[in-house]
């Protein structure tokens, strides 16, 4: 099969309707974490954007998110063609979303080449991340294959899945090499997440995919007949510019992520390592290691006096906080509420999120 041509970029599909309930009270359904500046002065979807340029113009960077969302992302981007704003009709995890959005660039051309990548997540190298997409691109270009970036672990993280390869096989393009995949991981227990960690061929998901539209049709038609059904009548919504019947189709999927419904169950599958940096930005704590840290090892925003305390995570911007004698510790203030939690406990942050709901406290999620 013959590379694909040189004139056509890669496209970027911005997966940006994520709820961010890990980063509360910050966080918040009218304003998530992909459009807070967490890491920077800039949002986070910002910093998505402005990494894939000049490699990936505007013209050819698509988000998907609900209509709220996307009215958020057409203020930071006003230069964001209009027709690459996807409007999902509803949030069901990432595999409806992604099928929307490939069926999209389907209908224009069943060769492009896409990159799913979320909107929220830290890559520090950007030279060495757009060089390996572009080795990825060429790659899903000569065969009909799926492509995922796997992180080398550093830790038994029990918050990320894990994707199990053949590290004695290996397919090497443009300097890369590509391993086939072997299993999903769903997130371990902690001595299962010790074990992946020793046997060296476990690499964290990063929720990163590349793929021809064209390919990811064919996977999902042969290994995920469900999906495939619902596909197909996407297009056809998508033909007739039909917006109530694409509410409709949403309305019957299932909520899934594209883990589940494709890439566990598809052959091809091959993983390219994610050395570039990378970090989800998945919770409180995970900002320690990326915010700047004091002598104490503590991460600060917002005027702090301290006194004979560590590894403490503060972001209170509006006013003055004494911390003395603790460790470990998050702190978050905001205008309506205060969040303190040890910082090993931080993936609770969104049960509290799920106990405001269920006690009728919307108006603080």
């Amino acid at each position: 099969m013959t590379p694909r041509r040189d004139k056509m970029p890669i496209s970027a599909v911005i997966m940006a309707g994520g709820s961010g309930t890990r980063f509360w009270p910050w966080s918040r359904k009218r304003l998530p974490k992909q459009f807070l500046p967490v890491i920077s002065d800039r949002t986070m979807i910002e910093e998505t954007v402005m990494r894939l340029q000049p490699k990936i113009p505007l013209s050819h960077i698509y988000t998907v998110a609900n209509k709220d969302q996307s009215q958020q992302i057409n203020s930071l981007f006003p230069d964001l063609p209009q027709e690459n704003i996807i409007v999902e009709p509803q949030g069901k995890n990432t595999a409806p979303s992604l099928l929307l959005a490939t069926a999209k660039i389907y209908l224009k051309d069943p060769k492009t080449i896409l990159a799913a990548l979320p909107s929220d997540h830290l890559i520090t190298d950007r030279d060495l991340f757009l060089q390996k997409l572009e080795s990825c691109e060429t790659k899903a270009a000569s065969e009909s294959t799926l492509i995922t970036f796997g992180v080398r672990p550093v830790y038994p993280a029990t918050g990320y899945g894990y994707i199990q390869f053949d590290s004695s096989r290996s397919h090497t393009v443009k300097r890369e090499s590509f391993f086939p995949v072997q299993k999903f991981k769903e997130k371990p227990d902690y001595a299962l997440a010790e074990k992946f960690l020793k046997q060296g061929n476990y690499f964290w998901n990063s929720g990163m995919f590349i793929w021809q539209a064209s390919a990811f049709k064919e996977k999902i038609k042969q290994f995920a007949p469900q999906m495939y059904a619902y596909w197909k009548r996407m297009i056809a919504a998508l033909e007739k510019e039909d917006i109530q019947l694409l509410a409709d189709i949403f309305n019957e999927m299932p909520s899934i992520s594209i883990d589940y419904a494709l890439m566990e169950k598809a052959s091809g599958v091959v993983m390219c390592e994610g050395d570039f940096g990378w970090s989800d930005v998945g919770s409180w704590s995970s900002l320690i290691e990326n915010w700047p840290r004091d002598v104490s090892g503590n991460s600060t925003r917002g005027e702090t006096v301290s006194l004979d305390t560590k590894n403490c995570l503060v972001h209170n911007p509006h006013k003055l906080t004494a911390l003395v004698g603790v460790q470990d510790l998050i702190i978050v203030e905001t205008e309506d509420a205060l969040l303190i939690c040890h910082r090993d406990q931080d993936q609770k942050v969104r049960q509290i999120v799920e106990n405001l709901k269920k006690s009728g406290k919307t108006d603080l999620v």
